[in-house]
């Protein structure tokens, strides 16, 4: 794929100081770090390193990355990275893709409570699938899972879902049997879809009794309980959105989807078109109506106010596993399940000649790409001939906002 001609990084340091001047306080500690991250990503400001081809002399500068896991830019070696960890967990069975969504009245309150509502969308996903699973009247199994948070829209509107990567079977209660869901069906979604809701929204109000929720803004007059009750109501009665995309074709195309989801920002550099009079184009797709390509215009202003929606709290992992994969009995679990499969060896990928710390390596090791060959001549090594110092702190840059 082209490098892209434009990046969200030329849209931050074009308007992102009139941005900040505009909105002042009203940036999180967290928005100001990738704003400032993204800035100075492979620039002067964090510092590189001179590189000259050791055969024609050919010279080039290589500046550091920001590794912010909001950057467009900084996601493909952290990417490939996560796959090849999870290459030895798939399984020989086959494999679905959940999506549990939460409503427009709900997002409201997420955009203002991110690490509490998230959590709870998590908590909340993960009891309604294995509760669900376990039911003798469905699977009546022990699954495992995956769950990535995407919190955007194609138009970058504040969105949040969950997406799901579970095998088409589980554990039997008590080990000795793997319990295959039915070809090409894994749970009945209306009854994935209630329990979620019920389960979704009983947290949700909890948190509220408790006063976990900050309310302010246009939402300061749901801190009055009839308010709050009146804004659920239509909630409770709606079927909420969780649906079952088809299962993979097979094991690397999980891996495959995999590796496009997990480490996505809220839009990529490749959907950027140009910046005109103030005014930035993107594409996007319209999955309404069937998923046609189409064109969207937004002020420099409103695209970085979108963008920013998505910045996770700090700390917050917006990947997590549950199941037969959870981290405490992974393994041991994991073996049991090739075991009953009768496939006792895990998919593995070539093993490394020892350890790796330069990234170049790492990068050619998990590509395939190398950034040790010369550019120009194609038969040189690119070695290293200078080390350059940032410029300037990062830091100096972020207010303080507590």
């Amino acid at each position: 794929m082209a490098r892209p001609t434009l990046e969200v990084a030329d849209i931050f340091r074009r308007y992102g100081a009139a941005y900040r001047d505009d909105t002042g306080r009203g940036l999180s500690t967290a928005q100001w770090r990738v704003m400032t991250a993204i800035e100075t990503c492979r620039t002067a400001a964090l510092g590189g390193h001179v590189e000259q081809c050791d055969a024609c002399g050919q010279q080039r500068i290589a500046y550091n990355s920001c590794a912010n896991r909001h950057c467009p830019k900084c996601q493909s070696l952290a990417r490939a990275a996560w796959v090849e960890q999870r290459t030895a967990e798939v399984l020989d069975c086959e494999y679905f893709h959940v999506v549990f969504t939460v409503p427009q009245a709900i997002a409201e309150i997420a955009a203002q409570n991110k690490a509490v509502v998230y959590g709870i969308l998590f908590r909340a996903t993960a009891d309604t699938l294995r509760t669900i699973a376990a039911d003798p009247r469905h699977l009546g199994a022990e699954i495992g899972f995956f769950a990535v948070l995407h919190t955007w829209g194609q138009t970058l509107v504040h969105h949040p879902h969950l997406h799901c990567v579970v095998p088409g079977g589980g554990l039997s209660p008590d080990g000795t049997q793997w319990v295959a869901c039915r070809p090409g069906f894994f749970l009945p979604v209306r009854v994935l879809s209630r329990l979620f809701r019920r389960l979704f929204l009983q947290s949700l109000h909890d948190a509220y009794t408790t006063g976990t929720l900050c309310l302010v803004g246009t939402l300061e007059t749901l801190q009055d309980p009839q308010a709050w009750a009146a804004h659920l109501a239509p909630v409770r009665q709606t079927e909420w959105v969780v649906y079952a995309k088809r299962p993979f074709a097979g094991p690397q195309q999980v891996l495959d989807y995999v590796g496009r989801y997990t480490h996505r920002v809220a839009i990529s550099n490749h959907r950027l078109l140009d910046i005109e009079g103030d005014h930035v184009r993107f594409q996007y797709t319209d999955y309404r109506a069937q998923h046609q390509p189409k064109t969207m215009t937004l002020t420099a202003a409103e695209f970085i106010r979108r963008f920013l929606l998505h910045v996770l709290p700090a700390g917050f992992h917006r990947i997590r596993s549950y199941g037969f994969l959870g981290n405490r009995h992974r393994a041991a679990k994991l073996a049991r399940c090739r075991q009953l499969l009768g496939t006792t060896t895990a998919i593995t990928l070539p093993a490394d000649a020892g350890p790796t710390p330069d990234s170049r390596d790492r990068t050619e090791t998990l590509t395939g790409i190398s950034l040790r060959v010369c550019p120009a001549c194609h038969h040189g090594h690119m070695i290293v001939i200078e080390h350059l110092r940032p410029v300037r702190l990062v830091s100096s840059a972020i207010p303080d906002t507590s």
